[in-house]
């Protein structure tokens, strides 16, 4: 939690100094296969090292060859993100040592990757921002390492699994364009929603299929000149990135103040302490010592390629918000939040095909719906009810059969094990009481039961009737006609 004296001390450097941040993002490609050979590129779960072969473990005499999808889903990713998409590619190998990397270089792409200069827009606080995307290139996961110990000071030990070496990896090199970490966030949430559009990544940020590394340095408020830029990793949510960028800013704000030098580092997020910890010294390009990959052969994207991509691209996040807009008179906020998944927005279009009112498919699927989702760790979509079952509980609301409140009672009971809700309403009698005589009734012995109640709305208190009204749905267990009720209510107090 940010105490306010954080904040405050935040919102001072921040006068001060202007953060300048740039977000390198990886993903990992939703394909069978690794970048280079044919084991599959679904490890999560395995034994450790045993999804692996002599390709992936880096043994001599073994031969990379190339995953065709894996390129065709980054052109994809590229042509999302408006980028260029030259003519010649080819990859490299990028060299350094570290255990989780068997082939001690990884195969990745330096000057020639396979698209650049594109660009995201979105909006943070009614501002329009544009952060350009300097390059999208395709390159291969490593393993990963697991440590026993306390990461503040020392591992005891550490271990290597090679499962997840080989997996396509692509990265997204953004520009420093971004100016706070709320951007900086905003960032993220958009990228990552338009990879999940388009298929290419599950955006799994836990799992590390998607993650972040932030470049960000401080400059003086109204200078050009950039600062010293310090990597942040170890960054799993996109609130974990707004704090370790806002801690950066102080960390360093507080430096500048000092007079003290930045140095130019990779630093790690500690999410238990709020704070980032020193890691190593920055590597620069040239300590890489990036030379052609000789075992591979250059790359020609083909015009043609590319266009069978581009008109293979599905509707994306910020046309589809637009849309529902336009055919359905959702509010941009609505239209947001709906979008926000495209499992949610899929979900939306189906309820308004079944015949659900566009406003009443939102709010369901933006109230009652998301907490039961969020709770369950089960979308809509997979759980017992559905779609359909979903559709077919919201008509019996609109058609009067049942009350809301207890439509969100059947919700909740049947969101996971499913079931017919005109079947639920009709056996255990749940109909909504309409009647008029049987409504009479019921406001006739509520009127006799809380004579206290009907002096104060007769009083000029209006809430009074409220408790009138609730003490009729109680009455019915929740199935009488609130609406019916409260204006017969009216109609016999104003006798």
């Amino acid at each position: 939690m940010i105490t306010a004296s954080a904040v405050s001390t935040l919102e001072q450097i921040l006068s001060r100094y202007e953060p300048v941040i740039g977000l390198e993002v990886h993903g990992q490609l939703l394909t069978r296969s690794k970048m280079f050979c044919g084991c599959s590129a679904d490890y999560i779960g395995s034994p450790p090292n045993s999804n692996t072969c002599p390709v992936c473990l880096g043994l001599p005499g073994v031969l990379p060859v190339m995953n065709r999808v894996a390129v065709e889903y980054t052109v994809r990713t590229a042509l999302a993100l408006n980028c260029e998409i030259p003519e010649h590619s080819k990859f490299d190998r990028k060299n350094y040592f570290y255990p989780d990397l068997p082939k001690g270089y990884q195969i990745s792409q330096w000057d020639m990757p396979l698209s650049r200069n594109g660009h995201l827009s979105f909006t943070v606080d009614g501002e329009e921002v544009r952060c350009g995307i300097t390059r999208v290139h395709l390159e291969e996961d490593t393993g990963t390492l697991q440590h026993a110990g306390d990461i503040l000071q020392q591992a005891r030990s550490s271990v290597v699994d090679l499962n997840r070496a080989g997996v396509p990896l692509m990265e997204i090199v953004g520009e420093p364009d971004l100016r706070s970490a709320e951007q900086a966030r905003e960032y993220l949430v958009r990228l990552r929603q338009i990879l999940v559009y388009i298929g290419v990544n599950d955006g799994n940020l836990e799992q590390g299929s998607f993650r972040c590394d932030a470049n960000i340095s401080l400059r003086r408020r109204g200078e050009t000149e950039l600062g010293v830029k310090v990597e942040v990793k170890n960054m799993n949510s996109f609130r974990a990135v707004q704090r370790a960028l806002d801690f950066e800013i102080v960390r360093q704000g507080r430096l500048l103040d000092q007079g003290q030098p930045i140095a130019q580092e990779t630093r790690g997020w500690v999410e238990a302490k709020g704070a980032t910890i020193s890691q190593r010294s920055k590597e620069y390009a040239h300590d890489y010592r990036y030379f052609p990959e000789p075992d591979l052969p250059p790359l020609q994207i083909g015009v043609d390629f590319v266009e069978r991509v581009r008109a293979g691209l599905p509707e994306l996040p910020q046309q589809l918000m637009e849309r529902l807009q336009r055919d359905h008179g959702l509010s941009a906020y609505d239209a947001a939040i709906i979008c926000a998944e495209r499992e949610d927005a899929r979900a939306f279009e189906e309820l308004v095909a079944a015949g659900v009112p566009a406003k009443t498919a939102a709010n369901w699927l933006m109230g009652e719906v998301a907490r039961l989702s969020r709770e369950s760790r089960t979308p809509l979509q997979r759980s017992g009810l559905g779609v359909a079952g979903l559709a077919a509980l919201v008509k019996l609301v609109e058609g009067g059969s049942i009350s809301g409140s207890t439509a969100k009672e059947l919700l909740e009971e049947l969101y996971l094990p499913g079931g017919d809700p005109a079947a639920v309403v009709r056996d255990r009698g749940l109909a909504q009481v309409s009647d008029q005589a049987e409504l009479e009734r019921l406001v006739d012995a509520v009127i006799a039961e809380n004579p206290a109640a009907v002096a104060d709305f007769r009083g000029g208190k209006e809430q009074a009737l409220q408790r009138l009204v609730g003490g009729g749905m109680k009455a019915t267990r929740g199935r009488a006609d609130a609406r019916a009720v409260t204006g017969l209510l009216r109609d016999r107090l104003a006798r």
